[in-house]
């Protein structure tokens, strides 16, 4: 059974997104990193488990799109998603040789691709003990897209570094996280976001036009 935490403006969910999704409005924004084969990376849980979990992903694309009336999907290359030109990058200028130099986002823009330069090293200081834990930074940059989204879902929360940015620029959050040590982590990233208040708004950029999908 899914458990609730409402924390401020943020709606956090212990549970399988599959069983809470269906519980909550349509949100302004979907913006989400969801797994994707990092297991097959040698990662301590094992490579059938990942690929089991992707495989859930996959299977249920209808419902986790339409959960957001716009999307952004971090690994989105890793997925089978409608055709788009609206790709974000995060370039690791600190990359070493045996990991990516680059990871991209699908969106449902029509806009251009766009990069972030953001190292590797700058993230140390908020890591949080999760194996694929993305930077504050690359969040909150990716929210700049959506200028106008008042509330953003992420279901799959992990330490909960989406609702750390939304937090950091005032907008409410819905988080869904299965995993209880993630879960407990991210409350507690999430609260002491929240107290300790916004940063400055991010300079305006421009919305982009939205794709028409049919799901």
């Amino acid at each position: 059974m899914a458990e609730k935490v409402v924390i401020g403006n943020a709606e956090l969910w212990h549970g399988d997104c599959r069983e809470v999704l269906p519980l909550l409005p349509v949100h302004d924004l979907l913006l989400t990193d969801p797994p994707y084969g990092i297991y097959a990376c040698g990662g301590k849980w094992g490579k059938k488990a990942d690929l089991q979990w992707d495989k859930v992903v996959a299977d249920n694309e209808a419902q986790i799109l339409a959960a957001g009336k716009v999307q952004i999907i971090w690994g989105g290359n890793y997925f089978v998603l409608p055709p788009s030109r609206g790709w974000l990058a995060w370039r690791k200028p600190d990359a070493p040789p045996s990991m990516a130099h680059m990871e991209l986002a699908w969106t449902s823009y029509d806009m251009n691709a766009k990069m972030l330069d953001h190292s590797i090293a700058a993230t140390n200081a908020e890591r949080a003990g999760h194996p694929t834990q993305k930077p504050v930074r690359v969040m909150a940059w990716s929210l700049e897209f959506a200028p106008d989204a008042q509330t953003v879902l992420d279901p799959f929360m992990g330490s909960g570094t989406t609702g750390v940015a939304c937090a950091q620029l005032g907008k409410a959050f819905t988080g869904i996280e299965r995993e209880r040590k993630y879960f407990d982590i991210a409350c507690e990233r999430i609260a002491r976001a929240q107290a300790q208040g916004q940063l400055l708004p991010p300079e305006p950029v421009a919305a982009p036009e939205q794709q028409t999908m049919e799901l």
